[in-house]
């Protein structure tokens, strides 16, 4: 970003507290909705899918676009269905998003999360430590092939 004043370029624009929300795109909402339930653990808070009978509500943010909605923690996970966009994938090989990580709270936790995903036959990665960055992870793709990983703390 630029200014014209000195000043006002040792200000940050804002000072977040913290990250509200990230909506994602998806190709096919009523798949996404039940892979995130079961990823989650949870139904949609918002679920605007019945909407989508209306073709104008894919323009509507007052109708999420004829998404859904779950609450992750404190932070928000939307949905927006993105009409014509059957067959397309994700890639992080492009400027936008490159993954989203979840906080879970040990490696019991990815371990249980690991076991699920094979009982259900959902493919993912092994978990690995990131010991520099104090991480370990657990790298999931969603059905649109965005990168999600589960992300827990390595013991102190």
């Amino acid at each position: 970003m630029t200014s014209s004043t000195t000043s006002s370029a040792d200000q940050p624009v804002s000072r977040p507290t913290g990250l509200h929300h990230v909506r994602l795109s998806v190709s096919d909402i009523a798949r996404s909705r039940a892979f995130y339930t079961q990823l989650l653990g949870t139904d949609p808070a918002i679920d605007n899918t019945a909407e989508l009978s209306d073709p104008t509500a894919v323009d509507d943010p007052q109708r999420l676009y004829g998404g859904v909605v779950f609450e992750v923690g404190e932070q928000i996970l939307g949905l927006r269905p993105v009409p014509g966009a059957a067959g397309e994938t994700f890639t992080p090989n492009r400027v936008g998003l490159d993954h989203v990580s979840l906080a879970v709270s040990s490696r019991a936790d990815l371990e249980a999360a690991a076991a699920r995903l094979s009982a259900a036959g959902v493919e993912h990665g092994e978990i690995v430590e990131l010991s520099e960055q104090g991480l370990q992870i657990l790298s999931i793709q969603d059905p649109d092939d965005i990168n999600l990983e589960l992300t827990a703390p390595l013991p102190s």
